[in-house]
């Protein structure tokens, strides 16, 4: 059995997801407007929030990277990704508001069960990782 990792698991890769999120975590910090938009009006002080998801993706992403945090994180992701769903779900229901979103409501409306596939993702590949660790020692 070769110790080599396949294609895919050279694409979807702790490395993989520690760029998705850190790097969204950073353009949440250096340009928070966009982002701004997107959190449901019943939630108040938006630049904060904005502030603090993009400080919890740089850490979740970055724990991701690190074998001994790897599982930790992956559940601290998931919890993220639930915690902004409700911003997903505003920008579905109020599309006008995102006219510059390629593909319009139809391109907002996948991306709510896309927050699904990536919970998945980044708790599959932990065990995985995991899993491979074990094996090897």
């Amino acid at each position: 059995m070769s110790s080599e990792p396949t294609r895919a698991e050279r694409i979807f890769s702790p490395r993989t997801i520690f760029t998705i999120f850190a790097g969204a975590g950073v353009l949440h910090l250096a340009k928070p407007e966009p982002w701004e938009a997107m959190v449901p009006p019943q939630l108040p002080a938006k630049r904060a929030l904005v502030y603090a998801s993009g400080v919890a993706e740089i850490v979740g992403g970055a724990g991701y990277l690190y074998k001994p945090t790897r599982t930790l994180a992956s559940k601290y992701l998931v919890l993220l990704l639930i915690a902004v769903f409700p911003s997903n779900i505003h920008m579905a229901l109020e599309p006008k508001f995102f006219k510059l979103v390629p593909g319009g409501q139809k391109a907002l409306l996948a991306r709510l069960p896309i927050q699904f596939v990536g919970m998945w993702w980044v708790r599959r590949l932990a065990k995985r990782t995991a899993a491979t660790a074990a094996r090897a020692a």
